[in-house]
């Protein structure tokens, strides 16, 4: 391949990793908490968290106090990944801001996107640490009622 198109083909997949990077941390939070353009309230963010846990163990043997172990978890892993928003945001306008520059630095370029991986693996290890605690807290028959409960949405079970 020519040195041309060797850079054609570099910045296409720069492209396409920093589409892919940016969708991914969009995606990710929008699953800590749908706030339809409103404030981010923390409060009833908690609140949320708390009924979710409450009702993914209703029906199974859980304890009140396993309920407010587990629900304690998760709240603070959400609150803990959710300072990572600032940054995401800081993130995406330093993209723009190389994207738009006279010149195109790929450089630049790949240390914005290893910065969002970064993000993205922090709080996927945050998040699966969350789990493993919250798992840990509960029974074999739990864990599985839990989870079955936890993933689904309004509108049935999540699809991928």
């Amino acid at each position: 391949m020519t040195t041309l198109s060797m850079k054609t083909l570099s910045m296409k997949t720069v492209f396409a990793t920093l589409l892919a990077g940016s969708l991914a941390l969009g995606a990710g939070g929008t699953a800590f908490a749908k706030t339809d353009g409103a404030p981010f309230d923390p409060a009833k963010f908690q609140q949320r968290i708390e009924k979710r846990v409450d009702k993914a163990l209703t029906g199974t043997t859980a304890t009140q106090d396993q309920k407010a172990k587990v629900t304690a978890i998760l709240q603070a892993a959400f609150t803990d990944m959710k300072g990572t928003h600032a940054k995401r945001v800081e993130t995406r306008k330093a993209l723009q801001d190389a994207m738009s520059a006279p010149t195109i630095d790929p450089a630049k370029i790949e240390a914005i996107r290893a910065e969002q991986v970064k993000m993205m693996d922090d709080s996927s290890k945050r998040f699966t640490k969350a789990l493993i605690d919250a798992g840990n807290v509960l029974s074999a028959d739990q864990r599985q009622a839990f989870f079955k409960v936890w993933n689904e949405r309004n509108h049935g079970p999540r699809k991928g």
